[in-house]
């Protein structure tokens, strides 16, 4: 099982020590996890505020930084539901305006990867006793 960790913009910014106790969880778990140096922010703060068309680039080189992972592990909720609910639509919307499925495909890639890091341990690794 390949597992990338997806730290976030914020947890990077202000809260480092997190992305550290995700990876020290993890690793206990038997889970043997990456951190891709190209990830970047996901996009929700442009999305959020109204400038939607300046999270496409980020959709693009989210799907490259994490491909080839079987999962994503992000312990923002915000982020993976960013990821799973708004990316599909942003690429959605690029192809109903006539840009072709690049962006679509790319949002496709991503969405059934992604998990919130509570969600992957119940529902992926079968944790219990959290």
């Amino acid at each position: 099982m390949r597992v990338a960790l997806f730290l976030t913009c914020v947890n990077d910014a202000l809260y480092p020590s997190t992305g550290w106790a995700t990876v020290r969880l993890l690793e206990r778990l038997g889970v043997e996890v990456d951190f891709p140096p190209a990830q970047t922010c996901c996009g929700q703060p442009q999305f959020n505020t109204g400038y939607r068309h300046e999270t496409e680039p980020l959709v693009r080189r989210m799907a490259h930084a994490f491909h080839g992972y079987d999962y994503i592990v992000t312990p923002s909720g915000s982020c993976a539901a960013m990821i799973r609910d708004n990316y599909p639509r942003i690429g959605a919307k690029a192809h109903a305006e006539g840009r072709g499925t690049q962006l679509a495909d790319a949002a496709a890639s991503l969405t059934p990867r992604t998990y919130e890091l509570t969600e992957f341990l119940i529902d992926i690794l079968g944790v219990t006793d959290v």
